[in-house]
């Protein structure tokens, strides 16, 4: 999950959703890095992945879609985390080995492909401008029948909401290419990264976008 939330940073980062000087650099699986230096974003995405992990822990993940959209609320293009649970993951003993499953201590290569892949990415898309005040939106899609478990407190509003059609995976046309970014088989958890323009029709669709 922790190389999800990575992503998402990365990803505003080389998509110019904010100025570059509210990043900073690091290194990250032996691989550079940017990361947001502002408390409320972070404090927004590193909300969305604990909310995300507790629906993942359950196996109801599909998908997590970082959307990007214009001022208007339209989406522009959705980068595109699918989710594939091998095993249980509420029941998996960490100290149990799972056959051809890659060892915990061995991912780091494996993400570091995915973030050098996803840093490369602006080459291949074309720049977004700075100006055009773009902004983005977490999406969760779950599995067919699923719901979100996380229930609210009298105090505080719900992590989820139902998010807008064209926002997710099922409101774009068909017609819009898909392009694979890159693929992560740990044999627990396998994470593939694709990248989606906009193109869209509004389709029925079940998907939660995070407050």
């Amino acid at each position: 999950q922790h190389a999800v939330e990575v992503a998402i940073h990365t990803i505003l980062y080389v998509r110019h959703i904010y100025p570059a000087d509210l990043f900073i650099r690091r290194q990250k699986y032996n691989t550079p890095v940017f990361q947001s230096r502002h408390p409320v974003l972070n404090e927004y995405i590193s909300g969305a992945i604990k909310a995300i992990e507790s629906e993942l822990a359950l196996g109801n993940v599909d998908k997590v879609v970082v959307v990007i959209k214009d001022k208007d609320e339209v989406a522009l293009e959705r980068f595109i985390f699918s989710v594939q649970t091998m095993v249980e993951i509420e029941s998996f003993n960490k100290d149990t080995s799972v056959e051809e499953a890659i060892p915990a201590g061995a991912l780091g290569p494996y993400f570091r492909s995915f973030l050098v892949k996803l840093n490369m990415i602006e080459a291949q898309l074309g720049e977004l401008s700075l100006d055009a005040d773009n902004s983005f939106a977490i999406v969760l899609e779950l599995q067919d029948g699923k719901v979100p478990t996380v229930q609210p407190s009298k105090d505080e509003p719900p992590p989820w909401i139902p998010a807008v059609t064209e926002h997710t995976t099922t409101g774009v046309s068909e017609k819009a290419e898909l392009h694979m970014v890159r693929a992560v088989n740990t044999g627990v958890i396998n994470v593939s990264l694709n990248y989606r323009p906009s193109s869209w029709l509004p389709l029925t669709c079940a998907s939660l976008s995070y407050l």
